[in-house]
């Protein structure tokens, strides 16, 4: 079964999604903030969003868990390998797949992540630098890489890929 909770962040609400004690989605959302009574996963979410909003936290230790195409989870795994406080680009993560004319479809992949800041898709940008696409908007992908360049702790999450 599926549980969630809409938790208010910095940047709007996020809407997190558990499933047997995994998280298996993390959105920004515009729904009324629901975490009045959390445990679990659901409560760890919280607790950790916190403490990287307050530039505190060194690593996010959140069971994640999610579907996705074998090619899709090989990109989440190389965008999960980006340092915080660093960027790379949508050609770099073909290239490191050995595929540098799936720039697109690694932009599709990226396009397609299911847990938003815990995953850093944030961190990937253009070729030249530029921002481009991120769910959340590109005003919330600037806040995160500021924060995370101030911040400079090095936050990445433990993946584990599961069907559910």
């Amino acid at each position: 079964m599926i549980e969630y909770a809409v938790m208010e962040t910095p940047l709007g609400n996020l809407r997190a999604e558990a499933w047997d004690g995994y998280l298996v989605r993390l959105q920004f959302t515009d729904e009324p903030v629901t975490d009045t009574f959390l445990d679990g996963v659901l409560m760890d979410v919280r607790i950790q969003l916190g403490l990287y909003f307050q530039g505190k936290l060194d690593t996010f230790d959140i069971p994640v868990a999610f579907g996705g195409t074998e090619f899709q989870q090989k990109v989440w795994m190389e965008v999960n390998k980006v340092p915080f406080g660093q960027t790379s680009t949508y050609e770099k993560i073909a290239m490191k797949l050995g595929n540098p004319n799936a720039v697109r479809a690694v932009g599709t992949a990226i396009g397609a992540n299911p847990i938003l800041i815990m995953l850093p898709c944030h961190r990937i940008v253009g070729k030249s630098g530029q921002l481009t696409g991120y769910a959340g908007g590109l005003w919330r992908k600037t806040k995160l890489l500021e924060l995370e360049q101030k911040e400079k702790v090095g936050a990445q999450v433990k993946l584990e890929f599961k069907d559910f």
